[in-house]
């Protein structure tokens, strides 16, 4: 039950986006054709995979956006002189 509620609150979601009409049953097709394709035992394994690709990137996009600060800095302390 919580599963349908959570596919339904997930729908609902991608239809506020503009994903399209994917309902229940095309969210529970796709999550088939998923769990036939990769088995049931990969898919934590692509998970943690996917999970450890975001942390990552937040962690890349976080240090690229720390180090234009550090660049904008000077630029400012160099405008006063």
């Amino acid at each position: 039950m919580v599963l349908i509620n959570s596919i339904n609150i997930f729908a609902r979601y991608l239809k506020n986006r503009k994903m399209g009409n994917l309902g229940v049953t095309e969210i529970l097709l796709i999550l088939l054709v998923v769990v036939l394709l990769f088995g049931g035992r990969k898919i934590p394994e692509l998970m943690n995979g996917i999970g450890q690709g975001m942390k990552e990137f937040k962690k890349a996009s976080r240090l690229d956006d720390e180090n234009e600060k550090m660049s904008a800095e000077p630029k400012k302390d160099e405008e006063k002189k």
